[in-house]
């Protein structure tokens, strides 16, 4: 089984035109995703402690995220742009957490997922912010950011292989990847990761 989720829609060109048109707006929610990801690999664990094979790895994402955040705050220093007093709620990942189902590990299975297309999403986002950028300093920072994020949709559908059935993990991965592009698609445009 491929552990990485296919997107089943490309983001428009509008949204990177977007973000280079508004790039310290982008930089400003691109921290607030940063340190909402550290948190959420936490989560994991407040929620499963008894799934120990998957806590090593899932305190490193939280790390490997949260020095993420570390090094995006350096270049909005850098920039004179500060960090938003609120975190303003994100439709997105917002509108696919509603698409869970309620039972406790049918909603695990679900969140696995989710989080795994959830970073396919932004290392494709990081791709084209890579892609279009004309500093080579932060076009390098981007490209390292989209490697990651990569290997990141990878271990929440590696982890969901060590719980779940194979079948199931494909059937959900299918739902979840349409209704994504579905929202991703629907949103207003912003200089925001999602």
């Amino acid at each position: 089984m491929k552990l990485s989720p296919e997107l089943k829609a490309a983001s428009p060109k509008a949204w990177i035109d977007c973000v280079m048109n508004d790039f310290n707006s982008f930089l400003q929610d691109h921290a607030d995703c940063e340190r909402k990801a550290s948190s959420m690999a936490l989560s994991f664990v407040a929620k499963m402690p008894d799934r120990i094979e998957i806590i090593p790895e899932l305190i490193e994402t939280a790390l490997e995220e949260l020095e993420h955040f570390q090094q995006v705050y350096k270049i909005m220093e850098k920039r004179g742009v500060q960090l938003r007093k609120e975190i303003p709620e994100d439709e997105y990942v917002g509108a696919l957490i509603k698409l869970c189902r309620s039972d406790r590990e049918a909603r695990t299975l679900d969140r696995m997922l989710l989080a795994s297309i959830i970073e396919c999403r932004g290392a494709e986002r990081f791709k084209m912010v890579c892609d279009a950028l004309q500093d080579e300093e932060l076009k390098l920072f981007y490209r390292d950011l989209w490697t990651s994020e990569a290997k990141h949709g990878n271990i929440f559908v590696k982890f969901a292989l060590l719980y779940f059935n194979e079948i199931e993990i494909n059937e959900r991965l299918d739902y979840f990847t349409t209704k994504e592009a579905e929202v991703m698609l629907a949103l207003p445009i912003r200089a925001a990761l999602h």
